[in-house]
């Protein structure tokens, strides 16, 4: 069956909710898919005691604010039910249950194949996610290993780990409060750090990071890691006595080069300090029980909890061969990609907040949108 539209949105999170949102407001139609079976399917599979590390002032998408009574950093609960309150607010009515499965351009339009019929538009905006498809990585003897490995994208709670050794390996923000959540439930808790690594407080003197982010992010990158520098030491001392590597380039310089976050700290260096989680490096192989480091010692553990980032995984949507099957697209370039009728948001990697940068990408998709022929 083949069908027109306008505008197709393909994915029902955060990205493709405020793209939606945004063409209602300017009257252009679109048709809006999901593969899962409810909005915002990513945030009702993540790990229970996860909060935006951003505030909700700056994670608001557009048109509408969270609820008054929601805290500064919201629960995993409440995002979802913001979420759903977003969708009913704007009536977006999304078709749930039916995944994308190809992108290509044809007849100056594109045409999208799904799992329920074929799609023929002008536009197709992609707002599948940034971290759509986990990455595991595999360690030399990693087969053997007789304990439990999982992907954070599998982890709900600390219960089931309870008194036992656990290796949380990376220390993003998953990976940092999965730590946390873990202690809390009484394990007995390591993280495997690879690399350097840029740490960065929640609150500097009360103002939420992403305040000062902004204000800063104004700036060149070199200018703005100089500036705020010697507040990072201030708040949070000497790293390197935890076990920590400076990295060559400021928080700022590392998005930029890296489009990699740092670690926004919500506790897991005060347990680092108290004793209650040990830091290793990366990891050089496994064994049946045993995880050796690449600095050659090795302690044994009973699982291991792999908090080592996503991809987008465009290579399912996109042709072969495609300038814009990359890992990274950049939803800066919408107005340019939106030459050819086809957009990203949510792709964007900013010191400004993925939620934030989400809503200004939105609006600015709309408003192209809205202009085009």
């Amino acid at each position: 069956m083949e069908r027109d539209a306008a505008t197709l949105i393909i994915g029902a999170g955060p990205a493709g909710l405020a793209v939606a949102a945004c063409l209602k407001n300017r009257d252009a139609p679109f048709v809006l898919v999901e593969r899962a079976a409810t909005i915002a399917s990513s945030w009702h599979g993540h790990y229970q005691r996860l909060h935006l590390h951003t505030d909700r002032e700056h994670s608001a998408l557009p048109y509408l604010a969270f609820p008054a009574a929601t805290p500064r950093y919201p629960s995993r609960q409440q995002v979802i039910a913001y979420l759903e309150e977003y969708a009913r607010h704007f009536e977006l009515n999304p078709r749930l249950g039916e995944e994308a499965r190809s992108v290509l351009p044809a007849d100056g339009g594109w045409l999208t194949t799904t799992t329920t019929c074929t799609y023929r538009s002008r536009r197709v905006v992609i707002a599948t996610g940034y971290n759509a498809l986990p990455h595991i990585p595999v360690w030399p003897g990693q087969e053997r290993f007789r304990g439990r490995i999982l992907h954070s994208r599998d982890y709900r709670n600390g219960e089931p780990f309870r008194g036992l050794r656990v290796l949380v390996v990376g220390l993003g923000n998953s990976g940092g409060e999965i730590a946390i959540d873990l202690c809390e439930y009484g394990a007995q808790v390591a993280v495997s750090v690879r690399g350097a690594l840029n740490i960065v407080p929640r609150e500097i003197l009360g103002l939420p990071i992403l305040t000062v982010s902004i204000a800063l992010s104004r700036l060149p990158a070199a200018l703005a890691d100089f500036l705020s520098a010697p507040v990072l030491r201030m708040t949070l001392g000497d790293l390197s006595q935890l076990g920590f590597r400076r990295p060559a380039l400021g928080p700022f310089a590392q998005i930029k080069a890296t489009s990699r976050i740092p670690l926004i700290d919500v506790g897991t260096l005060r347990l680092v300090r108290d004793g209650h989680i040990r830091i290793h490096p990366g990891i050089s192989s496994m064994g049946e029980t045993a995880v050796t480091f690449e600095d050659g010692s090795s302690r044994a553990f009973d699982a291991i909890v792999l908090a080592t980032g996503f991809r987008p995984g465009l290579e399912r949507l996109l042709p072969a061969g495609s300038s814009l099957r990359n890992d990274e697209p950049r939803a800066r370039r919408a107005t340019a990609i939106g030459e050819a009728g086809l957009y990203f948001c949510g792709f964007s990697v900013s010191a400004a907040g993925m939620l934030r940068d989400i809503g200004v990408d939105a609006r600015l998709i709309a408003d192209h949108v809205a202009r085009a022929p």
